[in-house]
């Protein structure tokens, strides 16, 4: 079966969100947790199409009520972001991603987003890779791969602060030693210590699906400095609506329309909530900002 890709070809019809733009997140203790009713909602009110799906504890487990629960809101499911431990030969990934895409074919969902998890809890801090993990990590890419295509959704490779793919280094590695995309998500990438935009330019049949982050440089720096915790750099304002930080995000979709990317551009500005929002405040108004960008942008 052929990985399927967006039916709809216009930027505007490819624009999606995230729950992580509401404060949503798999990590323990991360703020204030929103409902999904409420965030599915605020998504529609936005005139979002299409969503991803969010932690696994943050919409039904059960495929169709996953699936419903989306349909209901007139959201399409674009995917997820799926956390897992590739490194370890001792441990198969197949298995839990066969459990995982259940949820993806019913849905109608095209996207896989996996994350070379370190086994440990939170992002504020990874192991290193032995050469021999690394081998294990790239072996399990592909085969993650190939799972996903044969269900007609597109893997790929989330390059994530305090996870076994972070660096330059390790972004590189996988370029050369995997067939698997990237999800090049330009917040994470830029924090990791790679340029996005020029990532995007030089690597752009590599890109399987991107999310999309502006990023306060100065705040990044600290994180990098060892100063904060990526934990803590999110909640004092790492993340900036697009538009507002110091990534030139307009280069980088430009750059990709232009090389034929169909994929989507998922809006995701990671926050901490440390209390539940007024009605028509925060976070909402943050990805109205980010959605005022993105159809503010000219294509050639």
């Amino acid at each position: 079966m052929t990985p399927s890709t967006p039916q709809a070809t216009s930027l505007a019809d490819r624009i999606a969100s995230a729950p992580i733009s509401w404060g949503v997140c798999e990590v323990p203790g991360w703020g204030v947790q929103l409902s999904p009713e409420r965030v599915l909602t605020e998504m529609r009110e936005l005139g979002v199409v299409a969503t991803e799906f969010g932690p696994d504890d943050f919409l039904p487990a059960a495929p169709s009520e996953k699936a419903e629960t989306l349909r209901a809101h007139g959201l399409s499911a674009v995917g997820g972001f799926v956390p897992v431990i590739l490194h370890d030969a001792s441990v198969d990934p197949v298995p839990a991603i066969e459990a995982e895409l259940e949820s993806f074919v019913a849905a109608g969902a095209t996207r896989l987003v996996l994350s070379a998890d370190t086994g440990q809890v939170g992002y504020d801090s990874r192991p290193t890779l032995t050469d021999e993990q690394r081998t294990t990590l790239f072996a399990n890419l592909d085969r993650l791969a190939e799972v996903a295509s044969a269900h007609g959704i597109v893997a790929s490779l989330h390059p994530h602060v305090g996870t076994m793919i972070e660096s330059t280094d390790d972004v590189n590695r996988v370029l050369a030693g995997s067939s698997i995309g990237l999800c090049l998500d330009t917040g994470h990438l830029l924090i990791g210590g790679t340029d996005p935009v020029d990532l995007a330019a030089r690597h752009a049949d590599r890109i399987a699906h991107v999310h999309l982050k502006d990023v306060r440089v100065d705040v990044a720096k600290r994180v990098q400095a060892g100063e904060l915790t990526y934990t803590d750099a999110v909640g004092q304002g790492l993340y900036a609506p697009l538009g507002d930080g110091d990534i030139d995000i307009a280069a980088i979709v430009r750059s990709l329309e232009a090389a034929g990317y169909t994929g989507y551009y998922v809006l995701e500005q990671d926050t901490i909530l440390t209390s539940e929002p007024a009605t028509d405040a925060g976070p909402l108004t943050d990805v109205r900002r980010s959605l005022d960008f993105m159809t503010g942008i000219a294509l050639p």
